[in-house]
């Protein structure tokens, strides 16, 4: 098999092609075309394709990454989007919940109201009314009223509506009659309804998520079919298949109809490719840690299981989503973070970034703000005459006087200044990552950091040592680790269903059918996307809680048919799992049953394990001695620094910081007291034990 993964970011679009027999592997970057982002995936793989004498009508499949629906989200350049809901609940997008974002400021940002992702004159009521428990009907909808409300909807122009009743997820009915009477009056328009979308109990995260789902609806759409047209022009028959948030690939037509399904679409790719790392390293319980020029993003893996966010964990630029996600926390903290003192006088680092144009002052575009990469480029860190393998060079000058006048502001030497800001940016992201383990009952100290994207490697044995992490893990290609993460996932599609049942009194023939309706939708899905049954798996979850309390926790529940005993067996995991996040259970409560899960996996054609490498001679790999600035013995000292090549390295030979290794798409610090090794398959192993 012939496998080409492409994930597109905001600077770079990084390819990754491999042959699975021959275990070939061959990496490649064009610059992203924000635009249209699919002109930079196809032009890209041709260009690769040429440079390397690969043939694309050879190719079997295209895994894609994509940010047009997180950057739709983020930049608020959604479609002007229509709503239809029950009469007398036309202002849930607005009035949200009773929590604030921030409780106690009184000069705050709330999203949904600032920014709607629909606005309150293109959200229609018409009469219609479900009650529960079973969703059955007390008023019937009016189809008239929608009939009325979706001319409406068309003379103001919407190009999307999302249809949200309640109680929907009880009964689709009356929202799929009136999607089916929109599709009539509308049939250009993208149209959803929040049962299809997320159908569970909690109105205003339901109907955002559904309305988030038509505000990106139209681009996400239009970008798919348009790039999928363009892979057929080029002469590549390649099967194209889109990363999903939950871990998973999906098909363009499933994509199409779920767009909000890919809005961690690049993160999760990243988190799938630390993971693969991490297996072939042979370690299983991993960090990953992904720092660019403008976020960081972090996600946990224990033993092969994917952290993944819970209702009270899912936002997406300050808006709830409740759709199945990993658990990726996004902190803005990279290398065009930018140094400064607040009005307060303290002194900060992000989130605001240089981005990439004017880019740090270091790039020699303009840029004058002191950045993370000017610091660590003063700190001798990074060689000005080898960035990105020597096709760039950084203006040290530039990055002195920046730093410079920081340093002046807060009266410390330029050094002080600029480990600082490093230090400022590895406190910021060792919080994010114990925010993600120790306050959730996970003690980062049994596991390894795989560090990677562009500034992941410079960092990542500084902030493992904070958090007393033993191991960092630098794979191969650290730039490109999500687009390798691509080729590592299967087609994946989820099914939840609220069912709303307490321990004191479980209905298991209810449960039965309802995950045999759950089973047949997905089985479904999968027919539409051409496979077969036999060839999906299935795994059952449930989201339990304690009577009374207000989120509820997921727990897998065994497979086949639902009796007393597994129940119980569920219910021992829920105590237990309770007991690790908040360091207690209550053995005697009584259990909700909140919603029912199942997740519908089907194999497909992945990487493989890379070929050995047998390495070179430490000699040939050194490129020079110079200064570089640590902290030794708790004072800052310029210390010799030997620099290398990676791809020279010799395996399996420790090698004693101060150490710089240099590639083309990252540089790795291996501070004083930690040591590195290359292993046999490339990648690099921090022990920093020595630095905590």
């Amino acid at each position: 098999m012939q496998l080409v993964g492409v994930d597109v970011g905001g600077t770079f679009t990084d390819i990754v092609y491999v042959d699975t027999a021959s275990r070939r592997t061959i990496v490649h970057k064009v610059p992203s075309t924000p635009a249209d982002p699919s002109q930079a995936v196809v032009s890209g793989v041709l260009e690769m394709c040429k440079k390397h004498a690969v043939d694309p009508g050879a190719i079997d499949h295209l895994f894609h990454g994509t940010t047009v629906a997180t950057n739709a989200v983020l930049e608020h350049k959604g479609a002007r989007a229509g709503m239809i809901t029950t009469k007398g609940y036309r202002d849930i997008l607005h009035i949200g919940r009773h929590q604030r974002p921030k409780h106690y400021s009184i000069m705050q940002e709330i999203p949904w109201q600032d920014r709607p992702l629909v606005r309150r004159e293109h959200r229609k009521v018409v009469t219609e009314r479900l009650v529960p428990p079973k969703g059955d009907v007390l008023t019937p909808l009016d189809e008239a009223e929608v009939r009325a409300a979706a001319r409406a909807l068309r003379e103001e122009g919407v190009a999307a509506v999302s249809v949200c009743f309640l109680f929907s997820y009880l009964n689709p009915a009356h929202e799929e009659r009136a999607a089916a009477i929109l599709r009539e009056e509308l049939p250009e328009a993208f149209i959803c309804t929040s049962a299809g979308v997320s159908p569970q109990f909690r109105e205003f995260e339901r109907f955002t998520t559904a309305a988030m789902n038509a505000f990106i609806g139209p681009k996400v759409r239009d970008y798919i079919a348009r790039l999928d047209g363009e892979i057929a022009k080029s002469g590549m028959r390649a099967d194209l298949l889109i990363m999903a948030s939950n871990g998973g690939v999906a098909t363009p037509a499933m994509v199409s109809t779920h767009p909000i399904a890919t809005l961690l679409s690049g993160p999760a790719g990243g988190v799938l490719g630390g993971a693969w790392i991490g297996g072939i390293a042979g370690r299983g319980k991993l960090i990953t840690f992904d720092v660019g020029g403008t976020s960081a993003d972090i996600g946990v893996v224990s033993d092969g299981r994917y952290s993944e966010a819970t209702a009270r964990d899912t936002w997406i630029a300050g808006y709830p989503v409740i759709v199945p996600m990993l658990d990726i926390h996004t902190i803005g903290a990279g290398g065009g973070s930018i140094a400064y003192v607040d009005a307060g006088g303290a002194f900060r680092v992000g989130p605001q970034s240089a981005g990439a144009v004017p880019g740090p002052a270091a790039y020699g575009r303009g840029g004058t703000d002191p950045t993370v990469t000017d610091a660590n480029l003063v700190l001798g860190r990074l060689d000005p005459d080898n960035f990105l393998g020597g096709a760039m060079s950084l203006d040290r000058k530039a990055a002195e006087a920046a730093v410079g006048r920081l340093a002046k502001q807060l009266g410390l030497g330029m050094f002080e200044a600029a480990e600082g800001v490093v230090t400022i940016l590895n406190s910021n992201m060792a919080n994010a990552i114990r925010s993600r383990t120790v306050q959730k009952g996970i003690d980062p100290r049994d596991y390894a950091l795989v560090a990677f994207g562009g500034a992941g490697p410079l960092h990542g044995a500084e902030v493992a040592a904070q958090l007393r992490i033993p191991e960092v893990l630098v794979p191969p290609f650290p730039g490109i680790t999500s687009a390798m993460g691509l080729l590592t996932t299967d087609l994946k599609y989820d099914s939840i269903k609220t069912a709303f049942q307490t321990s004191t009194g479980v209905d298991c023939d209810r449960l039965n059918a309802d995950f045999a309706a759950m089973e047949k939708t997905l089985i479904a899905e999968f027919k539409r996307s051409g496979i077969a049954p036999s060839q999906v798996r299935f795994t059952r979850f449930g989201d339990l809680r304690y009577v009374g309390q207000g989120y509820e926790l997921r727990v897998p529940m065994t497979d086949g048919a639902v009796t007393p005993a597994s129940l119980q067996s569920a219910y021992d995991k829920f105590h237990k799992q309770h007991e690790s996040e908040y360091g207690h259970f209550f053995a005697a409560s009584p259990i909700e049953i909140v919603n029912i899960r199942i997740t519908g996996v089907a194999v497909t054609p992945k990487i493989s394990e890379p070929a050995t490498r047998s390495g070179g001679s430490l000699a040939d790999a050194l490129v020079n001695r110079r200064p570089s600035v640590f902290r030794v013995g708790g004072r800052l000292a310029e210390v010799e620094t030997a620099v290398y090549r990676r791809d020279k390295l010799p395996i399996d030979r420790p090698i004693e910081g101060p150490a710089i290794i240099l590639q083309n798409d990252s540089t790795t610090v291996v501070p004083p007291k930690a040591r590195v090794t290359a292993d046999r398959f490339g990648n690099l192993i921090l022990s920093v034990e020595g630095l905590a």
